[in-house]
C-alpha cells in the first residue's frame, strides 16, 4: 500500500526553501504512486505556486494536514510542541540534525515514531545523489565567496586601467571539503588570488586542480583523516597549534573563508583574535561554521559584526539565500532516496541490512537505533 508524503511549511523563520518542487511530486507520484499534501504557500520564496503543485498532482492544505501524512519532510527538526503530536505509525523525514540537536530524536523517539535524518546518509558511492549535505554545501561555498566579495572594499580580479593597475584580492580557504573547493573555485572565477589549507595532505591535489595554492604547516597531520572522509578532531596540542600557525597566512589575506566542521561538536578553533588583529582594515572573515559556534573565535551566528576593522560574517543558513536551486537540489535527494527506499506499492520499506538504510535510520518505531544519538541523549542534563 502507498504512503501518504506531507511537507509543511519550514519551521525555522530564516528557512526560505522548499523540501519537494511541483517537478519531483509529479515524478514521486508516476513513479511510486504515492499521494502528497504541500502546505498552502510552501513554495512561495522558491517562486512555485500552488497552482502549479496542485497541476503536479498534489492536495494543497494547511500544516496540520501536511504534518499527519505517513511521511513528513522536514528541512529541520519540528518544534516542541509540534514533536508531541507525531503519530508512531508516522516517519519524519528531513534535515533533523541528528548530532548536533539529538533532543528532537528522543522526542520522535518517545512518541513511538520513525526518524531517517538525511544528514546521517552515507557518503559513498552509490548513495551520492542522495547526499544532501554535499549538495547544500556547494551552494554554501558559492555563496560564502559572493558575500565576501560584496563586503570587501576592494575589487576581487586584477584591474589594469588608465588610472593604475589594481592588484588581485587575496582570499584563503580554510577547510577543503564540497563548501570549500566550491568556495576556491568561485574565488578563482571571481579573478582573485586564492590559498587552501587543510589537515588533510590527501586535499592538496584538490585545492592545486582548481588553480589555487597549497597553504603549508609545520603540523604533524598524518592521523587527520577518517575512514568517512571527514576530518578528525585534532588532538588539543595540534588544535592549539594551528591557529598560531596560520596567523601569518591569515594576516596576509584580504578575506578568509573557514569552513572546518566536525558535526556533532563545536567548531574548531582556526582564527583567535590576535589573528584577527593582523588583518588590514575592510578585511573579510565568512565563518561558515558559525552554526556549530564558529571557527573564528570571535564569530555571533547569525549576524555579521566588525571588530578591530574586519568583518566578520556568521551565516547560518546560506543555502536559504538562493532558494530557487535550492529547493531544486534539496528535493531532487528527497526523490534519489525515497526512489531507494519505498517499495513496489509505494510503501515505505526499511531494509536494515542494506548499508544506506541502516545508516540513516536513527530512530524505528520508538527505538533509537544510532549509537552516537543514543549516547548523547544519555549526557543530556535532563536525560
Amino acid at each position: 500500500m502507498s504512503c501518504t508524503i506531507g511537507v509543511p511549511r519550514p519551521f525555522a523563520d530564516n528557512e526560505t526553501r522548499a523540501a519537494l518542487t511541483p517537478q519531483v511530486v509529479e515524478q514521486l507520484i508516476d513513479a511510486h504512486g504515492v499521494e502528497v499534501t504541500v502546505a498552502s504557500g510552501l513554495g512561495a520564496h522558491a517562486h512555485y505556486s500552488d497552482d502549479a503543485y496542485a497541476s503536479a498532482g498534489a492536495t494543497i492544505g494547511d500544516d496540520d494536514k501536511a504534518f499527519a501524512a505517513d511521511l513528513v519532510l522536514v528541512l529541520s527538526p519540528p518544534p516542541p510542541e509540534r514533536r508531541r503530536r507525531i503519530g508512531s505509525d508516522q516517519t519524519i523525514l528531513g534535515l533533523l540534525q541528528p548530532l548536533d540537536s539529538p533532543e528532537a530524536l528522543g522526542d520522535i523517539a518517545d512518541q513511538g515514531a520513525t526518524a531517517l535524518p538525511m544528514e546521517l546518509v552515507p557518503r559513498i558511492s552509490r548513495a551520492q545523489s542522495m547526499d544532501v549535505l554535499s549538495a547544500m554545501s556547494s551552494l554554501a561555498g558559492y555563496r560564502a565567496t559572493l558575500e565576501a566579495a560584496l563586503r570587501l572594499p576592494k575589487f576581487f580580479p586584477l584591474m589594469s586601467t588608465a588610472a593604475g593597475t589594481i592588484r588581485p584580492a587575496s582570499v584563503l580557504v580554510v577547510g577543503a571539503g564540497v563548501a570549500g573547493l566550491q568556495a576556491i573555485a568561485t574565488a578563482k572565477r571571481l579573478g582573485a588570488k586564492v590559498r587552501g589549507y587543510d589537515i588533510r595532505d590527501a586535499t592538496r591535489e584538490e585545492i592545486e586542480s582548481l588553480g589555487a595554492s597549497f597553504v603549508n604547516l609545520e603540523l604533524d597531520t598524518s592521523l587527520s583523516e577518517g575512514d568517512d572522509g571527514y576530518a578528525k578532531e585534532l588532538e588539543q596540542a595540534k588544535q592549539e597549534r594551528q591557529p598560531e600557525l596560520l596567523r601569518p597566512h591569515i594576516a596576509k589575506s584580504d578575506v578568509v573563508i573557514t569552513t572546518a566542521l566536525i558535526p556533532g561538536r563545536p567548531a574548531p578553533l582556526v582564527i583567535n583574535e590576535a589573528a584577527v588583529e593582523d588583518m588590514a582594515p575592510g578585511s573579510v572573515i565568512v565563518d561558515l561554521a558559525a552554526p556549530n559556534g564558529g571557527n573564528c573565535a570571535l564569530t555571533e551566528p547569525g549576524t555579521t559584526i566588525t571588530e578591530h576593522n574586519v568583518h566578520i560574517m556568521g551565516p547560518t543558513n546560506l543555502p536559504a539565500t538562493m532558494p530557487v536551486h535550492a529547493s531544486d537540489l534539496f528535493a531532487n535527494t528527497v526523490r534519489s532516496l525515497l526512489d531507494y527506499l519505498l517499495d513496489d506499492e509505494g510503501g515505505l520499506a526499511l531494509n536494515f541490512d542494506d548499508e544506506v538504510t541502516d545508516a540513516m535510520c536513527a530512530v524505528h518505531q520508538g527505538t533509537i537505533r544510532n549509537e552516537r544519538v543514543r549516547t548523547m541523549l544519555s549526557d543530556l542534563p535532563d536525560a
